[in-house]
Order: structure tokens, then C-alpha cells, then sequence
């Protein structure tokens, strides 16, 4: 019994280091209620269509809010550095005029990706935003104390906003690397897959019309017969790898298109590019073919 409390006296006094926090945050459950509120809002605001692809990065095949937020985060060091020098305030200014201008497209774009992640993801998410928010209302307040002639007071803000971007950079830091959020989730085939042909299955076992689920070694493949043509893909959609085989194929203007079931990324079923996100990687592809005995194969295709 003895030994028991020592232990748990000895838990209760150990170092609670960041990453203890982050995986606190990671299960805690007690924002769950405004996480899923927020995001169902922006979702609804930011219908899929050409705005939600542009913040997510569809079109440049990358997400478009880390960039974003370093160059924000960056006009906002930079004048925090150049106080500490003591150079030209009108520098100062429109440094952090800058950062506060390119912070409305850096937080659309990462709203839109976070309303599509999973809770765990979510809810470090959501702190990271309360950060962001809060630096930018002190790097905001610090442009318009100096405009009032105040620069003493400015220039506290200005370090203020400054350790509080650091804790929202690291929470991002940790979306991005720990969590994988962003991060291409589809198998590099490639490396997984030796060349040349392998043998799938009977096109008789294929459904016609109707995705299937088919294994080739250690890989789970989309594989969609239409009449004597079998499109393959991998089966983990690059946005958080939701199988592709549950989704529905839809036409997308005259292209037939397979949309993801878990977040609605939309991919090209000629060539596994992404049409509508918020996946920004395509869905990697195998050549197919069909022997005369009628054994499907396949071999990895170009990336």
C-alpha cells in the first residue's frame, strides 16, 4: 500500500512537459460541444465550390495556410525584433499593419481545413486558433496604441503577441508533424509495390458499376469494374485516409469523379486527381489490365 502511494506521489510530481499538455488536449472532451458547433458553421459558410478548393490549397496541390501563417507570424516577429533594435517606428507600423492583413486569408484558410479534421485534431486545433486570435488582438491593439503616440505601450503588446504566437506556432507545430494534419495519407505505392504486373483477381468477381475493396500485398485498392474497364486506385484517401471504395462516383461536369465518404474530397477516376477538396494530393493510380483468361492485373502507375 505503502509503495502505491509512494508511486502515484511520485506521478503527481513529475514534470508536466508540452507534449503531456498536447495529449491532454487531445482527449479532453470538455470542447467538444463548441468544436463541433464551429465547425458545422464553417462548413456551412464555406460550401465546397471554388472558394472552399482555394483555401484549401487545391489548386497549388499543397495547403495554403502554412505558408500564410508564416508569413504573418513573420511580419509580426520582424517588427517585434526591429522594437527591440529601436529602428524607424513607421518600419514598425506597416510591418505590423502587414501581419494583421494577412492574417484574415491565413485564418479563412485554416478554419476551412480544420472544420474537416477529426475531433483529436479539432480540439488542438481550436486552442491553436484561441492563440491565433488572441495575438492577433495584441499585435492589433499594439498598432493602435503607437498610432495614438503611445510606443512604450505598443511595444509591450507587440511582445505579448509575441510569446502568445509562439504557443499558437507550436499547437500548429504539432498539427502539423504530431498529428499529421495536412500530411498526405495515401500510400506511396511506388515503394510499397515491386514492378511489372501483378495478378488482382477474376474480372468475374468485380461487381459491375459498384467499388470494391481488393488487397495487393500490403496495400487496400479502390477497384471499380464498368463493363471491360477496371479503374484501380489506393483505397486511403490522401486527406485523412478514408477508404475510397465506401464512397459514392459521382459525374463531375463530364468526368466521372469517386467522392471520399469521410470529408467529401472528390477524385478523378482517369487519373486520381483531385477535383474538389479538402484533400490536396491525388489519390495514387495502378494500370490495369485484363489477360485473356480474364485475371485482372495490375502495376503501379506514373507519379
Amino acid at each position: 500500500m505503502k509503495e502505491t502511494v509512494r508511486a502515484r506521489r511520485r506521478q503527481l510530481r513529475r514534470f508536466v512537459g508540452p507534449i503531456d499538455l498536447t495529449d491532454r488536449l487531445e482527449r479532453s472532451k470538455s470542447m467538444d460541444r463548441p468544436i463541433r458547433g464551429l465547425a458545422k458553421a464553417v462548413r456551412k459558410r464555406i460550401r465546397p465550390g471554388l472558394l472552399r478548393d482555394l483555401l484549401h490549397g487545391v489548386p497549388t496541390g499543397k495547403p495554403v495556410h502554412p505558408p500564410l501563417a508564416t508569413v504573418t507570424l513573420g511580419c509580426w516577429m520582424s517588427a517585434t525584433l526591429l522594437d527591440a533594435a529601436k529602428a524607424d517606428p513607421r518600419a514598425v507600423r506597416l510591418l505590423l499593419a502587414t501581419g494583421i492583413a494577412t492574417s484574415l486569408p491565413t485564418a479563412a484558410a485554416g478554419m476551412t481545413d480544420w472544420s474537416s479534421l477529426h475531433i483529436e485534431q479539432q480540439r488542438v486545433g481550436f486552442i491553436h486558433m484561441l492563440a491565433n486570435v488572441t495575438t492577433l488582438g495584441l499585435f492589433s491593439a499594439s498598432l493602435l496604441a503607437r498610432i495614438r503616440g503611445r510606443e512604450k505601450a505598443g511595444r509591450a503588446l507587440s511582445y505579448a503577441g509575441l510569446g502568445m504566437g509562439a504557443l499558437g506556432g507550436y499547437l500548429g507545430g504539432h498539427l502539423a508533424y504530431r498529428l499529421a494534419a495536412g500530411a498526405n495519407h495515401a500510400p506511396q505505392v511506388t515503394h510499397l509495390v515491386p514492378l511489372g504486373w501483378h495478378d488482382l483477381c477474376l474480372l468475374t468477381d468485380l461487381p459491375d458499376g459498384r467499388p470494391v475493396s481488393r488487397r495487393l500485398g500490403y496495400i487496400e485498392l479502390f477497384v471499380l469494374r464498368r463493363n471491360d474497364t477496371v479503374t484501380v486506385l489506393v483505397d486511403r484517401c490522401p486527406h485523412l485516409a478514408g477508404p475510397l471504395h465506401q464512397g459514392r462516383i459521382v459525374m463531375d461536369g463530364d468526368e466521372p469523379c469517386v467522392v471520399c465518404p469521410w470529408h467529401g474530397s472528390t477524385f478523378r477516376l482517369a487519373d486520381g486527381s483531385v477535383r474538389h477538396g479538402p484533400a490536396t494530393a491525388p489519390a495514387p493510380m495502378f494500370e490495369s489490365r485484363i489477360r485473356r483468361d480474364g485475371t485482372v492485373q495490375v502495376r503501379p502507375g506514373l507519379t
